[in-house]
């Protein structure tokens, strides 16, 4: 009767304790602004189960994916010992004896228990013997406390069934511990006494690591699957619009993020595999996407002692060191959205003017020109003074297919000449196409995730304002950042339109008999996934698709589709300095790409990668062994043969699963 008591005593305070050290959380989330995430039920429900049923993210790093599983699947099971534990300590005459307590669910304790410890030890074996990069910056007391914690668990477990069968009970369901009670007998330790120390210390680790939870990064045990149910449905590539309710279009305080902004905060596990594939981190820059996040978790738990969020938790240098790639959205296994509270942090710093000199100049050329270069607006279509026909000004006359060119397509040398390719292409298939000529504005991608929201829906505006002037099918562009915006921001204000990359396009026009290509000589290249073509609008097989068609052998990158690395230009980074960078994303690429051996072209699909990527090479000086090819350069045109394209080069159904719907 008296341990009874004793225990309900600790089960309370523990209640009571670990209340009290989640309160600061809990008051955060209840009174933080309100946010839309109860749509959708169904979709959301599928997403936990893929996430968590079956280890979907986790499993990419085979040994961490294997040992979580090996732990999460434990966990369950031995969670019946602990209802065994504390239900018949707390009610007398309570057991899991009639639902198979001392026969299949003794097995599975038994064999789970050491499962659980097997899981542990490869935890132990990968922070401290492997160390991967990515946990630097994570807490490995708090991930040591935490092994202690359930050693003594599950070691207590077997060890006090182990005394229960020295002392005469029944071991045949209980394998492990009948080899346990062997040794104990051998030692001499009195039965009923180890009984009762091991009994004790199975309870109260069980409630130390109740009342450790809260303030651990093992939250995320009650809080990842609320985190994942809850994450956004959107479309990946559609930026957070600023809600009617704030005052202002950015964030200054931890206050101002909604609810699932700040649930992200808590449900961290600090695994690190956002930061080992952010391209600013790799650079040496100051932004690690996981640290971003637990400095503000931090600040969260401290409340005002924090200090400013905006320079002082998180300093500028951080949120401008980001490119806006995505791939530490795409990694994360419990659906942070790191890429959110970075623009919104972005857009207050914007409107203070705390912008760098090079992005300020961009966005003043931007507000007075339309386009980043400084360029004036009637200079937007020269590139089609130097082709052999007339393009069409869609804005007179009714077009098929809208072609939304982009700043750099249309203004930069280095890629003007890619640009009258795909005129040269589109007009060999037959393609009834035309363009906007001066009326075509940046389409405020990067301008958008750069901070700049005003800007961005004037440049909008005008665009859709000249594109519903127009009459036409659906919309081509060659930039995935115009693609992006086109097809996903600017649903903000009512406007969607079809719109698909060229490649798309091509790939289609190679399908329908359109295009009739000179197969190469069959040379290896590898290709690289514009972050905007692919991770954010899931545009890969079509790239891959005209390649192959045009007689190239592709070698994959080791980092590819959507694991690729970014080339550092997105975001409005490419507006920006080198300061501090170690060495640039765009190097980090080609040095991959030359690991491969024996390519002949590093091949884009991305204005913007033409220009890094070139740039990339002449740094490294490797212009002799690899040359930057965007897809379009790599299509020639048969001279009157009626071969035609082999029929596996090019199919259907590839296609259109790359126009984006």
């Amino acid at each position: 009767m008296a341990s009874t008591v004793s225990l309900w005593i600790l089960v309370a305070a523990a209640i009571a304790l670990t209340g009290w050290r989640a309160r600061r959380f809990a008051s955060a989330l209840a009174s933080a602004p309100r946010a839309d995430r109860f749509d959708q039920p169904l979709q959301r429900l599928k997403g936990v189960a893929s996430a968590i049923g079956l280890h979907r993210k986790m499993l990419r790093k085979p040994l961490a994916g294997i040992l979580h599983a090996i732990i999460f699947v434990s966990f369950f099971v031995l969670f019946t010992a602990t209802i065994e534990a504390f239900g018949s300590r707390l009610f007398p005459g309570f057991s899991l004896a009639p639902i198979g307590g001392e026969t299949w669910i003794a097995v599975l304790q038994d064999m789970f228990a050491v499962l659980m410890l097997v899981g542990v030890g490869l935890a132990l074996y990968q922070r401290y013997h492997l160390k991967p990069a990515r946990f630097v910056g994570s807490s490995g007391r708090d991930a040591a406390i935490i092994y202690v914690l359930i050693v003594l668990i599950v070691a207590s477990l077997l060890l006090e069934a182990a005394a229960r069968i020295s002392g005469g009970a029944d071991g045949s369901w209980r394998p492990v511990a009948a080899l346990l009670a062997r040794g104990l007998g051998r030692l001499g330790v009195p039965a009923h006494a180890a009984e009762a120390v091991f009994s004790w210390v199975h309870v109260g680790a069980i409630l130390a690591f109740l009342v450790y939870i809260p303030g651990s990064k093992h939250r995320h045990m009650v809080l990842a699957a609320p985190n994942i149910y809850f994450r956004n449905l959107q479309p990946r590539g559609l930026a957070p619009a600023v809600p009617p309710t704030r005052d202002t279009p950015g964030v200054a305080s931890l206050a101002e993020f909604d609810w699932k902004q700040q649930l992200d905060l808590l449900s961290c596990t600090e695994c690190g595999r956002c930061q080992a594939v952010c391209p600013a981190y790799a650079a040496g820059q100051p932004l690690s996407p996981k640290t971003l996040i637990t400095d503000m978790r931090d600040a969260l738990a401290a409340g005002p002692a924090a200090g400013p969020l905006v320079g002082g938790v998180i300093s500028e240098a951080t949120l401008w060191a980001c490119t806006t790639c995505r791939a530490c959205m795409e990694e994360c296994p419990v659906e942070i959205e790191h890429l959110p509270k970075i623009i919104d942090m972005r857009r207050h710093l914007v409107d203070e003017g705390r912008v760098s000199a090079g992005l300020q100049d961009a966005l003043s050329n931007l507000t007075r020109l339309g386009n980043s270069m400084g360029k004036p607006s009637r200079m937007r279509a020269r590139w089609t003074k130097e082709l052999g026909f007339p393009v069409k000004d869609a804005r007179s006359e009714p077009v098929d297919v809208l072609w939304f060119v982009g700043d750099y397509a249309s203004y930069d040398p280095r890629v003007q000449e890619v640009t009258r390719k795909v005129a040269e292409l589109l007009t060999a298939a037959g393609v009834d196409f035309g363009i906007l000529f001066d009326a075509e504005r940046n389409s405020g991608n990067d301008v958008r995730r750069a901070g700049e929201e005003g800007l961005f829906e004037t440049l909008a505006q005008s665009n859709i304002d000249a594109i519903k002037g127009c009459t036409f099918n659906r919309i081509v562009t060659t930039d995935p950042h115009s693609l992006n915006a086109l097809k996903n921001d600017y649903r903000h204000f009512g406007a969607e339109f079809e719109v698909l990359h060229y490649t798309a396009l091509l790939a289609e026009l190679i399908a329908a008999g359109k295009l009739d290509i000179a197969p190469a000589d069959g040379a290896r290249v590898t290709y690289h996934d514009p972050c905007y073509l692919g991770r954010y609008n899931g545009g890969f097989d079509a790239p891959r698709a005209l390649i192959r068609a045009a007689g190239y052998g592709l070698h994959d990158m080791p980092r590819c589709r959507e694991n690729s690395f970014c080339c550092g230009a997105g975001g409005g980074r490419i507006w920006q300095g080198d300061d501090g960078v170690a060495e640039r994303p765009s190097e980090n690429r080609i040095r991959e790409a030359l690991g491969l051996g024996d390519i002949r072209y590093f091949v884009v699909a991305c204005p913007k990668d033409k220009v890094m990527y070139a740039a990339a090479v002449d740094a490294l000086g490797v212009a002799d062994t690899l040359e930057v090819k965007d897809i379009a350069e790599l299509i020639v045109l048969r001279t009157g043969g009626a071969d035609g394209v082999p029929a596996e080069a090019v199919r259907p159904e590839i296609v259109s699963d790359t126009i984006g719907r």
